[in-house]
């Protein structure tokens, strides 16, 4: 599979769902474009467009909370990708394990904290 051979949206860009490689977790959601998608390939380290920096960037480069590449699936229509990463500390930004650490109630809408803050943002990201 060649980078050209994605289906990308009108802006270039195609989603990434992140998921932990041991326990299925699932860490984030990013977006790709060609380039990012390559760097990810050449490197076995995730690389994203950042679409509110329009830049590129790499999981941890700030942080250190790298993401180690295991295997890439895309779906049938191939418009979005699925890739397993080892994660080294954390996804979030927020200083969770994952981005998806709110939970919605269905019925009532009540949001509740369901992971414990393993970071202290603040401190990471000066």
């Amino acid at each position: 599979m060649k980078a050209e051979e994605l289906r990308y949206d009108e802006n270039g860009l195609i989603p990434a769902i992140i998921q932990d490689i041991e326990n299925n977790e699932v860490l984030m959601m990013a977006y790709m474009d060609k380039t990012a998608f390559e760097l990810t390939l050449k490197t076995g380290r995730a690389h994203y467009w950042s679409r509110s920096r329009k830049k590129y960037w790499m999981k941890g480069e700030s942080s250190g909370h790298t993401q180690e590449v295991k295997e890439i699936y895309f779906d049938c229509d191939k418009d979005t990708l699925l890739i397993k990463i080892k994660q080294n500390v954390a996804a979030c930004h927020n200083g969770y394990r994952s981005c998806f650490y709110r939970k919605m109630d269905a019925k009532t809408g009540e949001v509740a904290i369901i992971c414990k803050k393993i970071f202290d943002e603040k401190k990471v990201y000066e």
